[in-house]
């Protein structure tokens, strides 16, 4: 009888303490704004604009520099509907930059070597995008798609 009672209590102690603090934390914290509760990207999507790159080929190289191979990526960067322009015309600059750097960027991973490190990918192409556009041109690159080649 006495596990059975000691349960209860706890079980009420629990849920009355739960529920006061849950009724001060309403009391103290002030509600949001009607517009403040919304992502930054929620509220103006017409300014965001998507730019392809095509496809990009890149060598996978291990960290101590030998080749195990390639791959193909698709990647598109995210700019304001402005920039679009600006960075489809110098589309060919940004390419280069890649080119300059991916051989020197241990991408390699998993068993062979045959995965790509997207991680590292995404940050080479940022990297490039500063040296090709400028800073703050590129939200951020977002890699659609990566195929062995």
């Amino acid at each position: 009888m006495k596990p059975i009672l000691l349960g209860a209590i706890l079980l009420v102690a629990g849920l009355s303490v739960g529920g006061g603090t849950a009724y001060g934390v309403h009391l103290l914290l002030p509600t949001p704004a009607s517009g403040a509760d919304k992502p930054a990207a929620k509220r103006e999507p017409d300014d965001i604009s998507f730019t392809p790159t095509g496809k990009i080929l890149a060598p996978l190289v291990f960290a101590d520099g030998t080749l195990s191979g390639y791959v193909s990526f698709e990647v598109q960067l995210e700019t304001t509907q402005v920039d679009a322009e600006f960075v489809t015309l110098r589309l060919p600059l940004l390419l280069n930059a890649i080119n300059m750097r991916t051989y020197r960027a241990p991408m390699a991973s998993g068993p062979g070597g045959m995965l790509p490190d997207l991680e590292q990918f995404r940050k080479l192409v940022m990297e490039s995008s500063i040296e090709a556009f400028g800073p703050k041109v590129v939200r951020r690159a977002v890699i659609v798609q990566a195929t062995p080649a």
